[in-house]
C-alpha cells in the first residue's frame, strides 16, 4: 500500500519546475495499488490528479486534493505476425525509453517521436507527434481504469477519437479514466518518414544515404537537442502552443499580407500554420521577463529560468495569444494543461 503524504511540493514532478504544493501525495506501481488508494474512504472525496512525466502541465496555484504519481512499468510483446509486433508498456514508463526499447528490438514506427518528454500513458491522451508522425499512426490499443466503476476498459484506435494533439481523454472522458497500459503495432520492415526537410538535412550532414530507424532517431534527437532546452537545466514543457489550423480563405488573406508565412496543407480546405513562426515574427522569440520568457532558439517554448510562478508564465502566454490575434487575426491555443 502506497504511503500518502501531506503538503508535498510538486516542483520535482513538473518539467516547468514550478514550486506548488498539493494537500495529499502518493504513488502507485500497479492497478491494485491505484484502486486501493482511490477507493479508500479517507480519500474518496478528494479531487484526483494523476501525474506522469509532468511535461504537459503548468501549475498556477497550490492544489487542494490528491496527486498520485504513476509508476506502472514493464514492456512486453503481446502479439506478432510476419510484418509487425504489438509492443505494450506500462503507462508510467518514460516515453523516450519506450521508443529506444522499440528501436533496440528493430521495431519501427515511432522513431520520429524520439525525445518527446512525458510518459507512455500521456502519449495517446495528447496524441503526441513530431516530424510528420503522430501516435495515432501506430497506436493499437490502451487499457484504462474506469474510476467510477473500478473496471478496466480497453480502447482501440477508433475509440480514442484522435485529433490534433487531443483524444477522447481530453474531451468527454476527461477525468474519468486512468490509463494503465498502452500498445503500439510496430513494423519489422520499415517505411521511414524522412520527408521533413530537417531530418533529411541532418542525415545528409552525417553522410547517411541508407538510414535505419536508429539513424532517424539519432537525427531527431540531435535536432531536438539543438532547438529545445533540456528541462533539467531550464524549466519548460516543450511546445506550449498548438499549430493553429485555419480555413484556406482566411489563410489566403493572411498570406497576402505576410507572404513568408510558414504553413502546411491540413486537408478539408484547411491549412496548418507554424505557431513558432507567428510568435517569432511578432517579436517574442528570446524575450525575457525577469526569470521567465520565450526561448531564444524556439519561439514555441516558454521557459522558467528559476523561481518563476506558473501565474507569471500563464500571463506571458495570454500576452502572446493577444499579440498574435492582433497581428494576424489567428487564435492560438495552448497545448499545455493549466491547473
Amino acid at each position: 500500500m502506497s504511503i500518502i503524504r501531506q503538503n508535498i511540493s510538486l516542483k520535482n514532478y513538473n518539467t516547468f519546475g514550478i514550486d506548488v504544493s498539493v494537500k495529499l501525495f502518493g504513488q502507485f506501481t500497479n492497478v491494485e495499488e491505484l484502486q486501493n488508494i482511490i477507493t479508500d474512504q479517507k480519500y474518496i472525496q478528494e479531487k484526483l490528479l494523476i501525474l506522469g512525466g509532468g511535461s504537459n502541465i503548468l501549475f498556477t496555484k497550490n492544489l487542494d486534493g490528491l496527486a498520485l504519481h504513476n509508476q506502472i512499468t514493464g514492456i512486453e510483446a503481446v502479439e506478432e505476425d510476419d510484418n509487425s509486433v504489438v509492443l505494450a508498456g506500462g503507462s508510467g514508463i518514460v516515453w523516450h525509453d519506450f521508443v529506444l526499447h522499440a528501436i533496440n528490438l528493430n521495431l519501427g514506427g515511432i522513431e520520429n517521436m524520439s525525445l518527446i518528454p512525458g510518459s507512455l500513458g500521456a502519449s495517446p491522451m495528447q496524441n503526441i507527434g513530431a516530424y510528420g508522425v503522430e501516435v495515432k499512426n501506430s497506436f493499437e490499443w490502451l487499457e484504462a481504469y474506469h474510476i467510477e466503476s473500478g473496471e478496466i476498459h480497453r480502447f482501440n484506435n477508433a475509440a480514442c477519437e484522435f485529433g490534433y494533439r487531443e483524444s477522447i481523454f481530453k474531451r468527454k472522458n476527461k477525468g474519468q479514466y486512468v490509463i494503465t497500459k498502452v500498445a503500439f503495432r510496430l513494423t519489422k520492415q520499415h517505411q521511414l518518414n524522412t520527408s521533413y526537410g530537417v531530418i533529411e538535412q541532418e542525415l545528409e550532414t552525417l553522410n547517411i544515404t541508407e538510414p535505419t530507424i536508429k539513424d532517424v532517431s539519432n537525427a531527431v534527437i540531435k535536432i531536438r537537442e539543438s532547438k529545445l532546452p533540456d528541462p533539467i537545466k531550464i524549466g519548460n514543457s516543450g511546445s506550449f502552443f498548438k499549430n493553429p489550423v485555419i480555413d484556406n480563405a482566411l489563410f489566403e488573406g493572411i498570406k497576402a499580407k505576410f507572404p513568408k508565412i510558414v504553413s502546411y496543407p491540413a486537408g478539408n480546405g484547411k491549412m496548418k500554420i507554424a505557431a513558432g513562426w507567428l510568435i517569432d515574427q511578432a517579436g517574442w522569440k528570446g524575450k525575457t521577463i525577469g526569470s521567465y520568457g520565450v526561448h531564444k532558439n524556439q519561439a514555441l517554448v516558454l521557459v522558467n529560468y528559476g523561481g518563476s510562478s506558473g501565474s507569471d508564465i500563464y500571463k506571458l502566454s495570454e500576452e502572446i495569444i493577444q499579440s498574435i490575434k492582433e497581428v494576424y487575426g489567428i487564435n492560438l491555443e495552448r497545448e499545455v494543461n493549466i491547473l
